[in-house]
């Protein structure tokens, strides 16, 4: 469930160019098109999805790296 809701997601704000739901879970996003304030964009979403707040040790281009980063991140959130 959460993988698919960090997908939708990154369909929704990531502004990708290509479809989030064929993307490759260690895949790079920022070289799929993920800018940094479209990943701004991404952490809003998140945090009002999971109900949780991304702490400033987080808050680094590697969290938004990749969907296996994404939900490590919401992982160690307790998600």
């Amino acid at each position: 469930m959460t993988e698919q809701a960090i997908r939708k997601i990154l369909g929704e704000h990531g502004r990708l160019s290509v479809d989030s739901t064929a993307v490759e879970r260690s895949a790079d996003l920022y070289e799929l098109g993920l800018t940094s304030h479209a990943s701004v964009n991404v952490m809003l979403a998140l945090e009002d999805a999971f109900d949780v707040e991304f702490p400033d040790e987080l808050l680094r281009k590697s969290t938004f790296a990749s969907v296996d980063a994404i939900h490590a991140a919401l992982t160690e959130l307790g998600v």
